[in-house]
């Protein structure tokens, strides 16, 4: 019996396709996906055919942001169960290159990442009826947490990497500029970890809503309230950490103004090649630290849910079925009606 799959073939050629289901090994469990999200880079592959020199080469089920409930198990799984229901972890390091062996998993030599074109043959993603997954990547729900929560697990992974990356947030003034929906649970990550202050700027009102109903103490819209990020500047900046979630060149500038000497800039967005002024970085001596995807940080993102110590419902947009996966995506690419969307397998 076949199954269903989202494929994308190249830019705007997204399609619904029959594919096999695999079998799980011993140490594998079969799930079937009920929910969904549609992540950024998914848009770019949708709506670019890629992003930077990552291009498509070849058809590729997309989606990571996955969970679903177990239908099979492999012989020696013994931590799963038939009807468990799981989130699950789209990130499968080799275990034994050097980056794995020093605890940077993230950075794995030989990293299999669903729906990612950054190898070849591409690595197929999630969007797909029915999934086989290593039992080590499947972490259960717990009672009460819908499948659309549990969904929102990698992404939150990202950000919650991100304020790893950042450090002690305990007391700190926090700028989170960038809105959309991993700008949106870094506001969440940065809250639970203790930021004294969180302002959040976007060129968007409808996400700087969300912004606002989420946590953040302050929202500033870049487009047409400038003014406001005056004062921010005075005694060489108010803000102790900067997340930058959108890409954009302008958005960094504007923060180095607002960020205080010896204040740590965590860049999150992906936006291509762009310019710093050196002159204030050299003379802020402002620290500037990547943050790329997750590891350990997913199993704390479905405890941070699981326990209810998050609220992430409010993100949800809408909840569309796998047969309107068109139209899915061209209302996750509206930023101004939608932070994320989710498709129901």
């Amino acid at each position: 019996m076949g199954m269903k799959a989202i494929v994308i073939h190249g830019a705007l050629d997204l399609r619904v396709e029959e594919r096999a289901p695999a079998t799980p090994g011993p140490e594998e469990v079969s799930i079937a996906i009920r929910r969904g999200g549609i992540c950024g880079s998914d848009l770019h592959y949708y709506q670019h055919g890629g992003f930077g020199t990552i291009r498509l080469k070849e058809p590729m089920i997309l989606g990571h942001e996955i969970a679903g409930e177990v239908a099979a198990i492999g012989a020696k799984v013994t931590g799963l169960k038939v009807g468990d229901r799981v989130a699950v972890n789209p990130s499968r390091p080799c275990k034994v290159c050097a980056y794995c062996q020093a605890g940077m998993q993230n950075h794995c030599l030989d990293m299999l990442f669903y729906g990612s074109a950054m190898r070849m043959p591409h690595v197929q993603g999630a969007f797909r009826q029915s999934l086989v997954a290593l039992e080590s990547q499947c972490h259960i729900i717990a009672p009460g947490v819908s499948l659309e929560e549990a969904a929102f697990a990698e992404p939150f992974a990202v950000t919650l990497h991100a304020i790893s990356r950042a450090g002690a947030l305990t007391n700190k003034r926090v700028l989170v500029t960038g809105c959309g929906p991993i700008g949106a649970l870094a506001i969440i990550a940065a809250r639970a970890h203790g930021a004294r202050e969180i302002t959040a700027t976007d060129v968007s009102d409808y996400t700087l809503g969300l912004a606002r109903r989420i946590g953040a103490d302050r929202i500033i819209n870049v487009a047409t309230q400038m003014q406001e990020l005056a004062p921010l500047k005075a005694n060489k900046g108010a803000f102790d950490v900067m997340i930058e979630a959108s890409g954009n060149e302008q958005a960094i500038l504007t923060g180095l103004d607002v960020l205080k000497p010896r204040g740590i800039l965590v860049q999150l967005g992906l936006g291509g090649s762009m310019g710093l002024p050196q002159n204030l970085v050299v003379s802020k001596e402002v620290e500037i630290r990547g943050s790329f995807r997750f590891h350990e940080e997913f199993a704390l993102a479905v405890d941070l849910i699981n326990r209810r110590r998050v609220d992430l419902t409010p993100l949800l947009t809408k909840v569309l079925p796998l047969d309107q996966a068109e139209k899915a995506f061209q209302l996750a690419s509206d930023r101004s009606r939608a932070m994320k969307v989710q498709i129901a397998f």
